[in-house]
């Protein structure tokens, strides 16, 4: 068995512990839904949560790097792997709440993009170690963060012995690694230190549906959280997008490790959650759609979208789990994905659209294609 196949079979047995089950106006419909409830829901059962685990996994994957680094051998690699298995599983988790203190900040971008962007840059990424020079701070986004360090722990078509031997051979390579494990700790220690202090009761009291209000932001990088799943982690690489001609199988997230599909089916499971107000471990709170039910056409929606959920979670599962979503891509004949992008396009209309205008809240990103 290969180093990729033997890691993507220990990510899937995490990805099975993991999935449990399956500007508007403060005086805007629904005003008698108490929106403190379901927002101290949210913060203490989804989002800190999601934070607090992240951050073990990422001091457990700068651990397995340090380790790593200081003893490059089959052993170590085969825990790092395990370890940024770990740590990714968890990140679909929290990579919706890119608000409050996961938000921008001056020059820094939201945590999505300043530790989950992909695909990695192959080509600043080894210009970077090669030079001996780097700013884990700057522009270079696709050189840093989750899907960086897969590709320098994974390799491209290099086999396990290669990859270690690549480390053992440029101690540049192995600083560079650091760099980037410990960048991506303490942005996530940052904002879960945040979320455990002052912010998390800012949160719930700022129970408005204003552009500025709590339910504004998390609705918002709920919706465009979902989206990035549609546009990006399938449209991409189908070559679904605006201006592409062609598939483009590389593009897909997780390509070194070939863990694209777990990804997407844990990402598009935390969406669910959010819907429903789910916490991680099953129990059920007050959530979107709770709140639904108190404005007027909200249970027609409701309807709706569990309808279209189901419809989506069985294609969904229609997807062979091998070979990788970017071989699947690569052959040329893939009905089931495609039919996938359609249930994943149809899902837009009632949690973006229909969604928006019931709750009285405001669509203030772009996803840049008209949805």
């Amino acid at each position: 068995m290969s180093h990729r196949s033997s890691f993507l079979a220990r990510l899937l047995g995490l990805t099975a512990l993991c999935i449990v089950s399956a500007c508007g106006d403060t005086n805007g419909p629904a005003d008698n839904f108490d929106r403190q409830a379901m927002l101290r829901n949210y913060a203490d059962n989804l989002i800190r949560p999601a934070y607090a685990d992240l951050q073990t996994q990422a001091d457990a994957m700068l651990a397995a790097v340090e380790s790593f680094n200081s003893d490059p051998s089959s052993l170590t690699l085969g825990r790092l792997q395990t370890a940024w298995g770990g740590a990714y599983v968890v990140w679909q988790y929290a990579n919706a709440y890119n608000f409050g203190p996961a938000g921008e900040e001056g020059l820094r971008k939201g945590l999505i993009e300043e530790i989950g962007t992909f695909p990695a840059s192959e080509l600043k990424i080894e210009n970077a170690i090669t030079a001996g020079a780097w700013n884990v701070q700057d522009f270079n986004r696709d050189a840093r963060g989750f899907l960086a360090i897969e590709y320098l722990i994974f390799g491209k078509n290099q086999t396990f012995d290669e990859v270690i031997q690549a480390f053992i051979q440029n101690s540049n390579r192995r600083a560079y690694l650091a760099a980037l494990a410990e960048n991506l700790r303490e942005r996530v220690a940052e904002i879960t230190t945040a979320w455990n202090g002052t912010y998390r009761d800012e949160f719930v009291e700022n129970d408005g549906t204003d552009v500025g209000s709590s339910t504004s932001a998390l609705y918002n990088e709920f919706v465009r959280s979902y989206e990035s799943i549609k546009n990006f982690k399938l449209g991409l690489p189908l070559g679904k997008r605006p201006g592409q001609t062609q598939a483009e199988p590389h593009l897909v997230e997780a390509y070194y490790s070939g863990t694209s599909l777990a990804a997407l089916k844990l990402h598009f499971s935390a969406i669910e959650n959010i819907w429903h107000g789910r916490a991680k471990n099953g129990s059920d709170g007050i959530g979107f759609r709770e709140y639904l039910e108190n404005v007027e056409g909200g249970p027609a929606l409701i309807a709706d979208t569990d309808t279209q959920l189901a419809a989506l979670k069985a294609a969904l599962a229609a997807v062979p789990t091998a070979p990788s979503l970017s071989e699947q891509i690569a052959a040329g004949n893939h009905p089931e994905l495609d039919a996938l992008y359609v249930e994943f396009s149809k899902m837009t209309r009632f949690f973006k659209s229909d969604m928006s205008s019931l709750l009285g809240i405001a669509i203030t990103f772009s996803s840049g294609d008209g949805d």
